[in-house]
């Protein structure tokens, strides 16, 4: 059974529309990881990671959501190490 209920998730960084854009991202980064490892679904971080970059004004960039997009397309069976990979490399 999971252990990080999702609310707590969804709360890690406090208000997701506050804060700065680097804040966001590490808040962005950190529930992207949890939700992935609590669905144990590793594409589930890379969805997670599209959804909450929408929620800042400074990272609710079509560039960014169609990299995600990309890379669930050109490698949807991604390993655990591999999306970590992924979300770590926005900054």
């Amino acid at each position: 059974m999971h252990t990080v209920p999702v609310m707590l998730a969804s709360r890690i960084g406090g208000n997701e529309m506050g804060g700065t854009r680097q804040e966001h991202i590490a808040w962005c980064k950190q529930r992207a990881i949890l939700e992935m490892d609590y669905e144990n679904k590793p594409y589930q971080g890379i969805i997670s990671m599209m959804s909450d970059l929408r929620k800042h004004p400074e990272t609710c960039d079509e560039t960014l959501q169609s990299l995600c997009a990309m890379q669930l397309m050109m490698k949807p069976h991604m390993t655990r190490q591999e999306v970590i990979d992924f979300i770590n490399g926005f900054n």
